[in-house]
């Protein structure tokens, strides 16, 4: 049983409040974050009906109008609060943003989580029909900007996280602890999070909350064939690498025979993506993840959280021990540590 007895302490009335859960109208402070193929309607609504702020992923959705079905599903499943994930990378042929934006505003999604490149065309017409605008990002320079550019809650990012890290390579113990000191808006830790320990340690380090994104991965909620669960389960956290570093797009993904070809040709032929696209086709990602459960024959993203991940819990349980696990540790250990000033005379 997940968490065990320090479930029973969170049912007595512990809940943590913090900044992003009022911002965000929120029970505990646990974001979803947006992963292709997994952040559909159903794992949106169960974290969210959890207490914690499910993400469903735009660009998983081939047209806006599938998004805008995707939303409707998720209003029928919850009365919560949940967002929508936009993330902008490259691509050869863009995807049409201002499409999907439009029919985010239409439906009255109130919460965006943003990723990727410049946001700030889109930042600003989110903010024009009143948005709370969440962006991820994997540098302390990029916070700032976002922030600048009307950004209302930073996701921090560490090296640590599943997709795309960034090319500076900074682990969240320092990324998060600068975060506290410099951003001037509300925070959560990303990257290599799944324990109510670390939910402990973010808030230490300033955080208002937490995302995970490979953890939820592991849930019986997750839209995903059972072998990727199992995978996340069995292998620890050696069992990722990166891909697409020569591109200057570094991604984070399982340790697997497509990853280690493409490896291979980007030695051959670096920067040459033309050598490499057969192989990271997004359709081969989908049906790994949604039709055939091949661990082997795809690129895709999971984080080193991978080696704290033991058990596949619903999505309630998940939640509700995370943040069990933090308040034990805040209201008995981290007391228990400080000495009174007259013991250590």
């Amino acid at each position: 049983e997940y968490m065990g007895g320090v479930l029973e302490q969170l049912r007595c009335g512990m809940v943590l409040k913090t900044r992003v859960t009022e911002m965000l109208g929120i029970e505990h402070p646990v974001i979803q974050g947006g992963m292709h193929y997994v952040a559909y309607a159903p794992l949106a609504a169960a974290v969210s009906n959890a207490g914690g702020l499910g993400v469903i992923t735009a660009l998983t959705q081939p047209t806006p109008e599938d998004l805008r079905n995707e939303i409707r599903k998720c209003q029928q499943l919850t009365s919560k609060p949940f967002g929508v994930n936009i993330t902008l990378l490259p691509a050869l042929v863009p995807p049409n943003y201002d499409a999907y934006i439009q029919v985010i505003v239409e439906e009255g999604v109130k919460i965006v989580e943003t990723a990727g490149n410049n946001p700030d065309k889109y930042i600003k017409k989110l903010k024009e029909h009143n948005i709370l605008v969440i962006h991820k990002c994997v540098a302390i320079r990029h916070a700032l900007s976002a922030v600048r550019m009307g950004a209302d809650i930073i996701s921090m990012d560490g090296f640590e996280c599943a997709g795309h890290p960034g090319e500076d390579d900074v682990g969240n113990f320092v990324l998060l602890a600068k975060a506290g000191r410099v951003l001037p808006v509300p925070f959560v830790a990303s990257g290599g999070v799944g324990t109510g320990s670390q939910l402990a340690a973010a808030l230490a380090l300033g955080a208002d909350g937490i995302n995970m994104g490979t953890r939820f991965m592991a849930t019986k909620e997750a839209p995903i064939h059972e072998n990727i669960k199992q995978a996340l389960v069995k292998h620890d956290e050696r069992h990722t690498t990166h891909i697409f570093r020569t591109l200057k797009n570094t991604e984070r993904v399982f340790k697997n025979e497509q990853a280690a070809k493409v490896q291979q040709l980007e030695k051959e032929r670096p920067g040459d993506f033309g050598a490499i696209a057969s192989l990271v086709k997004g359709n081969l990602y989908f049906k790994s993840f949604q039709e055939t459960g091949d661990l082997t024959n795809s690129v895709w993203s999971c984080g080193q959280v991978m080696g704290l991940i033991d058990d596949i819990p619903t999505c309630q349980d998940l939640i509700s021990g995370i943040v069990a696990e933090a308040e034990t540790i805040i209201r008995k250990r981290l007391p228990s540590l400080v000495a009174p000033v007259t013991a250590r005379l």
